[in-house]
Parts: structure tokens; sequence; C-alpha cells
């Protein structure tokens, strides 16, 4: 009844006017970053986070949260319509639903995607509040050793799901690390790395880093390829169509499927909607009714990986709130958000600032049933920003990030910091380097330091501390699992793969 009552204040907090407009906006916001191309839903709310400076932490974190919640869906116009993914997730919605476009079955096509998120999303979202306070109350328990741990786990798991090359993932993440450490240490009060550049002296911003390498590094690369997207076709004819009560029926199980993969598969640190998506796909493939038919412009394969995707945002809310580790990479920027308005969460947050939480939580029920609403009635204006040509959209997200960078500090040497890190993102991009532990590594990194250089103190330096606590030790242990498994995973595949060559 507790959770009913705080709930039930969250949503009255959405009716003022500035989390009402905020609610409403990112779901805009999110729709139209998943359908321009050469943005990202991540990049979005990069781009966007810089804005929130004005904001009070609620609407701030309502405005981002919305964004990543549309940002699942919105991309699904474009895959459908014209083949073109707005987002990594939206890969496996094209093999059945361009396949179903070009059947003439566009318009029912979208309806599924539409009903998909919704149910996925609405029962995520449940679980998301079930589940928080629990997990919140369990990690109440944690001391320093504990919270290194955690940490730990979340780093390790990114870099466990960030590529195919998990070396570069290490090396994308070490090098997030080493840039937490510059400037003036917490504990000790001493400069490190400065070398004496003023600059440095006060650290760099890991708004600055997201804002470099997410935002202008991307336009770095889409300038060297040309700005080539592809011309869609008329959207004079493009409409949503529901489809009936005894056909969703019919497809209750794919839903069930997608639904429970994506809430899963969010909760754990480091996944996110991509993953969910493509699990969920090949899930159906191996148990779905019509399996055979899967790739041919079924249902099926719109509705399981549409529901996973925004499924997972749920999930994925679990442990950015009660834990204070990102689930996927848009809650990394979140809890940059978070902590940028001075508000750490973890389980703390539910004692300190729960009507905040609270309101989050509701602004995720509302924000679900908004973008369908949104999406059901505005994708013909939605999908025309397509037409409009992609170095002009580059040039708007180069002055963002700019003024973006400009405003955390008021500070005319983070403009170049900035284009450092979009230099940065732009090689990270060419050599095939995952971002994503960057951004994770310089986020996550003091928060590790903090934790790892108190138990130290506490415990008389005494290391082994992380693996004789309960706790602790088996975070540590599932650490170490989810950095050892990829490398095993990577090493056997290697040795099929010579196997064929040389037999």
């Amino acid at each position: 009844m507790e959770t009913l009552t705080l709930l039930g204040a969250g949503f009255l907090s959405l009716l003022e006017p500035m989390n009402a407009a905020m609610l409403f906006l990112g779901l805009v916001l999110g729709m139209l970053v998943a359908v321009l191309p050469g943005l990202t839903l991540i990049m979005g709310v990069v781009l966007a986070l810089p804005f929130t400076y004005s904001l009070s932490v609620t609407p701030a974190i309502i405005l981002l949260t919305a964004m990543y919640v549309s940002g699942t869906y919105g991309g699904a116009f474009t895959s459908i319509l014209f083949r073109i993914p707005g987002e990594p997730m939206d890969v496996p919605l094209l093999w059945d639903g361009f396949a179903m476009a070009k059947k003439g079955e566009a318009a029912k096509a979208l309806g599924w995607t539409l009903i998909a998120a919704l149910c996925g999303g609405l029962v995520s979202a449940i679980v998301m509040v079930t589940l928080a306070h629990p997990v919140a109350r369990f990690a109440l328990s944690f001391s320093a050793p504990e919270y290194f741990a955690l940490v730990f786990f979340g780093l390790t798991t990114v870099v466990s799901l960030a590529g195919s090359s998990i070396v570069n993932a290490l090396i994308s993440l070490f090098i997030g690390l080493f840039i937490a450490t510059v400037g003036t240490d917490s504990i000790y009060g001493t400069e490190r790395f400065a070398f004496g550049i003023p600059m440095l002296a006060d650290g760099v911003e890991y708004l600055i880093i997201m804002v470099g390498a997410y935002g202008l590094g991307e336009v770095l690369v889409r300038m060297e390829q040309g700005f080539s997207s592809p011309v869609p076709q008329t959207v004079a004819s493009i409409r949503t169509r529901l489809p009936r009560i005894g056909e969703i029926r019919a497809l209750k199980a794919s839903l069930f499927r997608g639904t429970t993969i994506g809430t899963i598969v969010g909760l754990v640190p480091g996944a996110g909607a991509t993953v969910s998506s493509f699990v969920a796909y090949g899930a159906e493939g191996q148990y779905g009714a019509r399996r055979a038919e899967l790739g041919t412009g079924i249902p099926e394969g719109i509705v399981a990986p549409q529901a996973a995707a925004t499924a997972s945002v749920g999930g994925a809310m679990v442990p950015l709130i009660a834990m204070g580790i990102p689930g996927s990479g848009a809650t990394a920027i979140i809890l940059g958000a978070f902590l940028l308005h001075s508000l750490h969460t973890g389980p703390q947050v539910f004692v300190s600032s729960s009507h905040i939480v609270y309101s989050i939580f509701a602004s995720l029920f509302a924000g679900i049933i908004g973008m369908c609403v949104i999406g059901y009635f505005a994708i013909r204006p939605l999908v025309k920003v397509l037409a409009l040509p992609e170095a002009l959209i580059s040039s708007f997200v180069v002055l963002f990030c700019f003024i973006g960078a400009f405003a955390a500090r008021n500070n005319l040497s983070d403009l170049y910091l900035l284009i450092a890190f979009g230099v940065l993102g732009y090689v990270f991009e060419r050599l095939q380097f995952p971002i994503a532990p960057l951004v994770l590594g310089s986020i996550l990194g003091p928060l590790a330091e903090s934790s790892f250089m108190t138990s130290m103190i506490s415990f008389r330096n005494d290391w082994t501390v992380f693996f004789t606590r309960p706790i602790s030790g088996l975070l540590m242990v599932l650490a170490l699992i989810a950095l050892v498994f990829p490398l095993y995973r990577h090493i056997r595949d290697a040795r099929r793969v010579a196997q064929t060559v040389h037999p």
C-alpha cells in the first residue's frame, strides 16, 4: 500500500506544468532521434543532458527517461517502411516488418509494433516498481567493500557485452578509468595527471566526454561517409492499423516471451534494448509456433523484438535506481544526469528522495502510453523529417554539442576538450573500439576509486576483504565470471575457425 500511495503521488506530480511539458517533449524528441539518420538514441540523450542544468532534478530525469523509452519505439517506423533501422535494436524488426510492408501490410505491421511496445513497456514498468524497493532494501546492507564489488561488477558486465573484441573493450574501459583520475584526488587532495595544464586541474567533466565522443565523434564519422542516407519513398499514405483482439490473443505467447526476455535482460547491468531485441527474435526462431516462417513477414517477428526492446527500459531502471549501476548505455547517461543534480542513486535514494523516484516511475507508465498515442497520430510528420538533408541535421548537432559543453562550467577550455574527445570518438569508430566502456569508466571510475580507498582505509589495506565478506565476495565472483567468460568464448571461437581453415 505504501508503494501504491507513493506511485499515486508520483502521478499527481506529473500534473505539474513543468513535469508534463518535459514528459511530452522527451517523447517527441526520442522519436525524432530514433527516426533521424545519423543520430542514435544515446547521442540524443547526451545532447539533451546539458540543457537540463537549469531544471530541477525531477523534470530533468523525466525528460531523459521519456526520450529513452520513446527511442526504443520510434526507430520501428523507418525499419518497417524504408528498411532503415534507426537503432541497432531495430534490425530484427526489419526482417519481418519490411517484408510485411512489401506485401502491402505496412499499416498492420505498424499496428503490431504499437501493441508490442505498449504491452512490453507496461509489464516491465510494473516489474520495475515491484522490484526496485526490495532490491534497494537488500542493498542497504552494503558498506564500502560491497559498493566497490558492485561497481566492479557493473564495469566488467558492460565490457563483456560491449562488442566482438573484448580486448578493444578493455582498452576503452581503461582509457575511461584513466581519464576519471585526472584532476584533484578526492581522498588526499593532490593533483594527478594535470601536467601543469590549468584546464585539467579540476578534472574532466564526464559530460564533455559523452557529448564529444558520442555527438561530435559520430558527426565526424558521418561527414567522412559523405552523409549518405537513403531517400525515402512518399509518406502520403502512411498510417497505423491496430490488430483485432482475437489476433492479439493468438500472439500472446510471442508477447509473453518478448516481454519476459526484455525485462530479464534489461535487469543485467550492461545489456539493454539491442541485446533484448536480438535474443527475443532468436527465441522466437527456436520456440515460436511459426518459427519456420520467420523472416517472411509474419507478426511474430515484429512483436517479439519490439516487446523485448521496450520492456528492457523498465528492467534497466531497476539496477540504476536501486543500486546506482546503469543497466544500459542510455541509463549510463541518465546516471550522469542524477550526479549532475547532486543526487546519488542507490538504496539511500528511497529514503532521502522517494518522491523523486516515484515521480520517475509514474513518468515511465505515462510515457509508454503517451508514446503510443503520439506514434499512432503523428507518424507522418515524424517520418517526413527523413527528407531533411543529413548535413543540415549534423550541423545542428555540432552546434548543440558546443552549446552544451560550454554550459557545463561556462569555461571556454571545455570546448577544446570537447574537440579532443570528438576526435577520440571518431578514432574509436574507425578502429572499431566501443565507446560505451569509455563513458562508463569515466562515470563509474570515481565511484569505484572512492569505495576502494574507503575500504582500504577502514580495513587496514586488507584487499582480501572484497572476497571474504559474503555479499562482496559473491559480486566479485560474478564480476570475474562476466570478465572471463567472453575471453573463453573468444578463444573457443578462434580455435573453431582455425580448425575449419586448417582441418
